[in-house]
Order: structure tokens, then sequence, then C-alpha cells
């Protein structure tokens, strides 16, 4: 799964550890999940959209797999 969350913090001046505060994770969490080293939880995922302003499918895509 991909996503722009690198892309929309930058776009509202927040550090990477700005987010991982008002979300209750480490920085390190937030950097894994900008890399596309590691799917969030739902519950993550929807308080990132809540946070961005952006919806949540708009942060996040499906990358196509066999499956599809």
């Amino acid at each position: 799964m991909k996503n722009r969350i690198r892309e929309l913090r930058k776009e509202r001046g927040m550090r990477q550890e700005d987010l991982a505060v008002q979300l209750h994770v480490t920085r390190q969490t937030i950097n894994a999940i900008e890399n596309n080293k590691y799917n969030p939880t739902l519950e993550l995922a929807m308080k990132l959209a809540r946070l961005l302003t952006t919806p949540v499918e708009e942060i996040f895509t499906l990358e196509s797999g066999p499956e599809e």
C-alpha cells in the first residue's frame, strides 16, 4: 500500500515528530509508514486522515497485485 503522508505533512509544515506526538506514536512509526515499511492499523489510518484533513482513500492507495 502506498501513501501520501509525507507530501501532506510537508504541505502543512509539520515534522514527523509533530504527527507522532499528536497521534501518540513514535516518530519511527511515522517514518516507517511514510516509507511504506509499515501499514498502519485502520484506527491509526483514520486518525491520520482526520489530522491531515484528507479522506483516508486519498491518503492510502492499494498497489495492483496478481489478485486484481
